[in-house]
C-alpha cells in the first residue's frame, strides 16, 4: 500500500451525486495526504477541447465553493473501461463516483455501476449522498464462506491505520457443513490479520432471516456505519448484471452508505485464498 503513489480519481459529470463523490474524496486526501483527479470521459475525439472548457469552468466553481482546486482529466471512450485506463495510468489509490442508486426508472443504475468497477485493480467508493462526517470510523465487513484474495483486509487495515476505523464484521447464520466451516475458517484469518496490525474489531452473526447483502445492509444502518468494505463476484457474468448480483443491492443500499469495492485480482492468486 506504502508503494502506490496518493492520487485519488473522482469519475465526474457535472451530476450533483459527482460532487458528492468529491466532498467524499477530498475526505480520503486529508486524511492520507492525496491529490484528487477530476475525470470526464466523452463519446467522442471531437468533443475534447469543448469539455476541457467545461471542465476548467467547473473546477473554478469548485474553488470558490469548497476552497480546492482539484486537477482534471478529460479524455474520450467509454466509461466501462475508459476510468479504469485513467486508474491505472495515474497508479491511483482509488476511485470515487457517485450513483443515484436504484429506484423507479433507474433500477437498472445499480448495474451501470457494477459494470464500471468490474475489472478494477482500483478500489472504488461508491457514494449515493454527502459526508456524514469528515471520518469513516465504522466499517462494516461482510465475511462468508467464499474464496477471496487478502486484498480486502488489506483495504480494512488502510481504513483502520487512516481512519482509526472500527472493523465492524458480520458474518451469515447458516446451518453445520463445509460453508459454516469455510466462513469459520475466513473469520479465524480476518481475526489474526487484523489482530496482528493493531485494527479494533467486533463480530456479529446476522439474523438469517433474508439474503446475506440485505442482512448486511440493514446492520450497516442499525449500527450507523461510515462506509461498508465489500469484494465483488469473481468472473461476474452478463446475467448477474441483469438479475441483480448482490453487490448491486449494497452499492445502491437505501441508507446511502458509501460502498468501497475491492475487485478480486487473479495476479494475486498465488498468493493463497482468502482463507
Amino acid at each position: 500500500m506504502e508503494s502506490t503513489k496518493r492520487s485519488l480519481l473522482v469519475a465526474w459529470d457535472f451530476s450533483t451525486v459527482a460532487e458528492y463523490a468529491l466532498d467524499h474524496a477530498s475526505i480520503f486526501a486529508e486524511n492520507v495526504e492525496a491529490e484528487v483527479i477530476l475525470v470526464h470521459i466523452v463519446k467522442k475525439e471531437s468533443q475534447l477541447e469543448e469539455a476541457k472548457v467545461k471542465m476548467a469552468e467547473a473546477v473554478e466553481k469548485i474553488y470558490k465553493e469548497k476552497n480546492i482546486r482539484p486537477e482534471f482529466i478529460v479524455r474520450d471512450g467509454s466509461i466501462f473501461t475508459t476510468i479504469n485506463d485513467v486508474a491505472k495510468e495515474m497508479n491511483a489509490m482509488l476511485v470515487l463516483m457517485g450513483t443515484h442508486g436504484i429506484k423507479g426508472m433507474q433500477k437498472l443504475t445499480g448495474s451501470w455501476a457494477l459494470k464500471v468497477i468490474v475489472g478494477s485493480r482500483v478500489p472504488f467508493v461508491v457514494v449515493q449522498a454527502p459526508p456524514v462526517q469528515k471520518k469513516y470510523s465504522s466499517v462494516v465487513l461482510p465475511v462468508d464462506f467464499k474464496k477471496e484474495n487478502k486484498e480486502k483486509l488489506s483495504w480494512a487495515e488502510f481504513l483502520g491505520k487512516f481512519f482509526k476505523a472500527k472493523m465492524r464484521i458480520i458474518t451469515p447464520k447458516m446451518p453445520e457443513g463445509q460453508m459454516l466451516q469455510r466462513t469459520k475458517a475466513n473469520l479465524v484469518f480476518a481475526k489474526k490479520y487484523l489482530e496482528s496490525r493493531g485494527i479494533d474489531y467486533e463480530i456479529d452473526t446476522a439474523d438469517g432471516g433474508n439474503d446475506f447483502a440485505m442482512e448486511t445492509v440493514e446492520f450497516a444502518k442499525k449500527i450507523d456505519a461510515d462506509i461498508i468494505l465489500i469484494m465483488t463476484t469473481k468472473n461476474i457474468s452478463f446475467q448477474d448484471y441483469m438479475l441483480g448480483a448482490h453487490e448491486q443491492f449494497v452499492i445502491a443500499n437505501s441508507a446511502h452508505i458509501p460502498v468501497m469495492c475491492v475487485n478480486p485480482r487473479t495476479d494475486l492468486s498465488k498468493y493463497g485464498s482468502f482463507y
